[in-house]
């Protein structure tokens, strides 16, 4: 039977030294590279998994093409990528399908060596582009995810986790997502939004990573987390 979770959270490192081998799938985690994707020093693993706000804010096509073509580039075997609020031109049809080389979710699901991934854009700043506008609309698509999903991804933070703003040190997550974590109890919850918040914490059976990687001015300030998951055997 799953518990709430506890409040108080053990640190865990980001497990840059960890050895990949056949048991196991390495996970690369970014976030909030704002058009910047060329000047992130990416590293290699199994499953690549940016979760959101890529452009700055939505203005070209143009740019998205072109973080596309650097997805391709990345050797990864499987990419998965989520918008951010500044991703808000993806509400549109027609721009998700300018995302060829990863996989895009927007409030769906997919499962990849033997993971079960969800992943969603909508934050409490969203304006309702995704379908966010409220705390009962937000919850009644989290109700959505499934008590089995493994990976969790979001571009907000649930409350109270890993979504300080450094300025003002007040919490910035999204209330009804954490009710979804308590619900979902994921393996791994990937977010990210809140640049000063980056970090790895560890919460019951949960990690969760705060994987925003831009600094104040936007730009890569931060390197990508690497985590390594136990394959889940079929």
């Amino acid at each position: 039977m799953k518990g709430t979770l506890e409040t108080t959270m053990d640190t865990i490192p980001n497990s840059n030294n960890l050895t990949s081998s056949s048991e196991v799938v390495r996970v690369v985690l970014l976030s909030d590279t704002h058009e910047y994707h060329r000047d992130v020093d990416v590293p290699d693993g199994d499953l690549l998994i940016h979760v959101g706000d890529f452009t700055r804010h939505s203005f070209s096509s143009k740019t998205v093409r072109d973080f596309d073509r650097w997805l391709g580039d990345l050797p990864h075997r499987r990419k998965v990528v989520i918008p951010g609020n500044h991703d808000y031109g993806f509400a549109d049809p027609s721009w998700q399908k300018l995302i060829t080389s990863a996989i895009l979710l927007i409030n769906d699901s997919v499962e990849l060596m033997g993971l079960k991934i969800w992943g969603t854009p909508i934050t409490p700043v969203d304006h309702g582009f995704f379908g966010g506008a409220t705390a009962a609309e937000r919850d009644a698509q989290f109700q959505r995810i499934p008590t089995d999903t493994d990976l969790l991804i979001s571009h907000g933070p649930p409350y109270g986790l890993l979504d300080r703003n450094p300025d003002t040190g007040h919490p910035q997550g999204c209330r009804e997502l954490l009710d979804a974590v308590n619900r979902v109890r994921p393996r791994l919850h990937v977010f990210g939004h809140i640049h000063g918040a980056y970090g790895v914490a560890k919460v019951d059976q949960t990690v969760f990573v705060n994987a925003a990687i831009a600094g104040r001015n936007n730009r890569p300030m931060k390197e990508p987390h690497i985590l390594d998951l136990q394959h889940v055997k079929q």
